[in-house]
């Protein structure tokens, strides 16, 4: 076998196995992705499910002041307000971990086949 051929075999074989390395971190990087955009609707969920609860506990607050104000309704009024106060942090954490799981596209598995591509064609003009 000629030098040329066995640089042909290797550049191959290289190639080869350069695309199943990017493809299988562009697969960890998706399932992460992936991950996260389940969390984060998990706690939009979250988030929606505080937010009807307070709004629960606030309709007992108001039907017990109608009642002719009782000490009861307070307590109600605040468990209805830490319940949006939940609600709201809640939310802000889901939108945070939507916002990182987007767009879901493997950002660093492109950085790197273009910086491979870069490399092979400066050698290849060598």
């Amino acid at each position: 076998m000629t030098d040329t051929h066995k640089l042909v075999s290797d550049l191959s074989e290289q190639v080869s196995r350069l695309v199943r390395d990017e493809l299988r971190l562009a697969k960890l990087e998706l399932t992460e992705k992936g991950k996260r955009a389940g969390l984060g609707a998990g706690l939009f969920g979250a988030a929606g499910m505080a937010a009807f609860f307070g709004g629960a506990a606030l309709v007992a607050a108001v039907i017990l002041l109608l009642a002719l104000v009782l000490p009861g309704w307070a307590a109600a009024a605040v468990v209805a307000a830490v319940l949006f106060i939940v609600s709201a942090l809640l939310g802000l954490f889901g939108k945070n971990e939507v916002k990182r799981a987007t767009p879901p596209v493997p950002e660093e598995t492109i950085a790197s086949v273009k910086a491979d591509i870069g490399m092979v064609k400066e050698r290849a003009r060598r």
